[in-house]
């Protein structure tokens, strides 16, 4: 194996980190198990790609989302995580694979890239021909996620780089939510039931933009879910964030009063839906991440400990609270399995697209909590791990 090359100043974990990406791509790209770009009509249970020209990521490259055709009309809507810039530090702290192995502030994703896909698909519920998926035979638009503002920011911020260099981070998470939703409807014009979903950064978008998906996507669609899996950050300046850095429509940002930008926009869903939805919410109690970036956020030091692991889990207990208070039947799914990467402690970070997906806990699985909650079937599960 050839060494990693050497930049001045750079740290040997940078190096391997970016090595190892770097090589996971390339075979990605050699084995052609890059999902294909859609030509024509899709077959079933064959991940695509679909091009979205009016799409831009952070860093101004290309845009595009994954489909799915099932055996069925029921259709799930997957809001993609990927991280989250609020000012100018973060945004000049994209993602590589050297800084996650080395430690080193990386905030999000800002493009899309073979890597990615590792992310977004074959995973969890993405995972096609597992006998215990409940939504194996469902149709799926991804809407995929590299612009760091929840999927709801439309602005062209500038930055300095790390290199100096002056750059600009396209948050355009809703023009390309927008886009994308209108290049899946389009192979899937009718949903009987609809789950809304997402993971990390889109399990934050999943209450900003289900009212969205209902009134412009699918609005004669009664039977709807929604999950969101790991969207707590506590952050005393969300609301400034949306309006002035991110810039979000106004019916975005005003709903945000205080620290919890997700239970700011469950509150204000259910004040205009009302029990009309099914309301999920999973998480990892200790979350390493999480935690790591409310520690950047409240402390200015970006890394994860048993001290602010235990923070976020109180931040967890109160938040549960809250979502009880708008409605009984707000069902939670909460999960403790320990965090090994990098030995940095705590636990994982999101289950629903990964194969913990299928793992028991108290002897049911996220993928059998799910499917019976889109039945109608809801119990909490994991509630004492608090």
């Amino acid at each position: 194996m050839k060494e990693p090359e050497k930049k001045p100043g750079e740290p040997f974990s940078v190096r391997v980190g970016d090595f190892v990406e770097n090589s996971i791509e390339r075979q990605i790209v050699r084995s052609k198990k890059e999902a294909p770009y859609l030509r024509g009509e899709p077959e079933p249970h064959v991940w695509y790609r679909v091009a979205v020209p009016e799409g831009i990521t952070g860093d101004g490259s290309d845009y595009y989302i994954y489909i799915k055709k099932g055996n069925t009309e029921n259709l799930c809507v997957f809001l993609s995580g990927g991280g989250v810039a609020w000012n100018e530090y973060t945004a000049a702290r994209p993602v590589t694979g050297g800084k996650v192995a080395a430690g080193l502030p990386n905030y999000y994703w800002n493009n899309l890239r073979p890597f990615t896909q590792i992310m977004n698909i074959h995973a969890g519920i993405m995972e096609d021909g597992n006998p215990k998926n409940p939504f194996n035979d469902w149709n799926f638009i991804i809407i995929t996620y590299a612009t760091g503002d929840f999927h709801v920011g439309n602005n062209d911020f500038p930055y300095e780089a790390e290199d100096g260099s002056r750059q600009i981070l396209h948050f355009h998470g809703h023009g390309n939510f927008r886009a994308g939703m209108e290049a899946g409807i389009r192979y899937f014009p009718r949903a009987d039931r609809l789950l809304i979903a997402g993971d990390s950064a889109g399990a934050f978008a999943v209450p900003a933009l289900a009212g969205e998906i209902l009134d412009d996507f699918y609005p004669r669609c009664r039977d709807v879910t929604l999950l969101s899996d790991s969207g707590q950050l506590l952050y005393d300046r969300w609301r400034t964030t949306a309006r002035d850095i991110w810039k979000t429509d106004a019916a975005v940002w005003r709903p945000l009063k205080g620290e919890n930008i997700t239970l700011d926009w469950y509150r204000d869903l259910y004040r205009r839906r009302g029990d009309s939805l099914n309301y999920l919410y999973a998480s990892s109690v200790r979350d390493y991440l999480l935690s790591a970036y409310y520690n950047d956020v409240a402390n200015k030091v970006y890394k994860t400990d048993a001290e602010v692991q235990e923070l976020f889990q109180k931040q967890l207990r109160h938040m549960v609270k809250e979502l009880k208070k708008l409605t009984s039947r707000f069902t939670m799914f909460f999960y403790d399995w320990k965090n090994l990467f990098l030995m940095r402690g705590g636990t994982v970070h999101t289950a629903v697209r990964h194969r913990r997906f299928y793992t028991k806990l108290d002897g049911i699985s996220m993928a059998q909590w799910l499917g019976e909650a889109v039945d109608g079937k809801l119990r909490d599960v994991g509630l004492e791990l608090l």
